[in-house]
């Protein structure tokens, strides 16, 4: 088991009565959460300085990328087949 730390956050009402009716375990759904913002956080960072050494993306780049991450096979946004 992962070493935890019991931390005491703030959240609005609203927030709390919609995570119980998603979660018995609100610490793992917060967990998760934080888990994926921080790698969000990481990527961008990641994207900034490979940017500042290489330069900015190209077009082509991004339309690659954007189908990679989506599956699709053109830039037109159309889902592959696969």
């Amino acid at each position: 088991m992962a070493d935890t730390t019991r931390i005491t956050v703030t959240l609005p009402a609203d927030q709390v009565a919609e995570l119980r009716k998603l979660t018995d375990n609100v610490s793992g759904y917060v967990a998760e959460a934080v888990a994926r913002q921080l790698r969000h956080q990481l990527l961008g960072a990641d994207l900034m300085r490979h940017q500042e050494e290489y330069g900015a993306f190209t077009a082509e780049e991004l339309a690659e990328a954007r189908s990679r991450l989506l599956g699709t096979t053109d830039a037109g946004g159309s889902a592959s087949a696969a």
